[in-house]
């Protein structure tokens, strides 16, 4: 069957690969709805290191996908189904200690092995997970929920049992997953967002308490944080947590930097705190993702960071879509329709 993939080949252009794709024994999805991700921003933008960004491109972009089984012969799975696509490429020898994620030989779509920005995509039976009674353009986050739900699957079996308090860092994309996330499995927990922009804030009605980075109370303290914030502003997020958090405190690193980032050990130190570095998810996030997002409460919560492009039908939408992402606060989901 000959396939279309649809590349990086450098920052702005894409060209159109063709493939032979053998119907083994894998399942062959239709792509449906996907989601922007920073990272395919980055790649598309050009914003890499120029050795990195040679060494992976040419790339077909996207991570963030869902879609409709066309062909499955282990017979899991009906024609017409519907899917989430997992991008996780695990080693052949998993371990039962190392998550997915982080497994040495793994590798992972829309980052050195082509995306699923393609006609039809080709996959073992155990990356896709099935859903249902979802709408379609809430679903493609579900890998970016995923993400979240790795960091409280980690929290939960790393953070001591005192977790009255809990403070998030950054007012972005993930941190809203997360603050959803956080008050679906913890609601007794109080919930506290720092961040930068205002009008971010605004969209965290559901969280406790808010506030702007500098006008954070002296005497404000949390038991454990989340850092979301990533770039410049993980330096700042970071030296803010040590100050505020208490003795013993987990702290979750989620945000991404291309920096190296300076950091208080002795602060760290004399207040005993855990760093845990988060990136990423495997099979069982992607699995209580789901589960969450089939709560209709959660999904409601979750559609308000979600903004829906006009549908991808030619290479010029493609170039459309990377461009409304640009202006789009949270999230930009399309349907795809090449």
């Amino acid at each position: 069957m000959i396939n279309y993939v649809y590349q990086l080949v450098r920052p702005g252009i894409i060209s159109i690969k063709y493939e032979d794709v053998c119907l083994g024994d894998e399942v062959i999805v239709k792509p449906t709805y996907m989601a922007v991700c920073h990272a395919d921003q980055r790649y598309y933008l050009g914003k890499r290191d120029f050795n990195k960004l040679s060494s992976k491109l040419p790339m077909a972009l996207i991570h963030e996908c869902i879609g409709k089984v066309v062909h499955d012969p282990t017979g899991t799975y009906s024609v017409g189904d519907k899917v989430v696509l997992i991008p996780n490429i695990p080693p052949k020898s998993p371990s039962n200690v190392i998550y997915e994620n982080y497994a040495k030989g793994s590798g992972f779509r829309s980052s050195g092995y082509d995306g699923f920005m393609r006609e039809f995509v080709n996959l073992p039976v155990d990356r896709v997970v099935p859903y249902k009674c979802v709408k379609d353009s809430y679903m493609a986050i579900t890998e970016f929920v995923s993400v979240g739900a790795h960091a409280i699957n980690r929290f939960k079996k790393i953070a001591h049992s005192i977790k009255n308090s809990v403070g998030i860092w950054g007012d972005g994309s993930l941190a809203y997953t997360l603050a959803c996330i956080i008050k679906k499995v913890f609601p007794g927990i109080k919930l506290t967002i720092v961040g930068k922009d205002a009008y971010k804030l605004s969209q965290f009605m559901f969280a406790d308490d808010t506030f702007l980075a500098e006008d954070l109370p002296k005497d404000f303290n949390i038991d454990h944080a989340f850092e979301c914030a990533g770039g410049e502003g993980s330096y700042y997020a970071i030296d803010d947590i040590i100050k505020h958090i208490n003795p013993q405190g987990s702290v979750m690193l989620l945000g991404v930097s291309e920096n190296k980032v300076a950091i208080n050990t002795r602060d760290i130190l004399e207040k005993g705190l855990t760093f845990i570095g988060c990136s990423r998810s495997g099979r069982e996030d992607f699995e209580n993702a789901v589960k969450y997002m089939q709560n209709e409460t959660f999904a409601k919560r979750i559609s308000r960071i979600i903004y829906e492009d006009k549908p991808v039908g030619t290479i010029n939408d493609i170039h459309r879509v990377f461009q409304s992402d640009l202006n789009t606060p949270f999230k930009t989901v399309f349907k795809w329709n090449l």
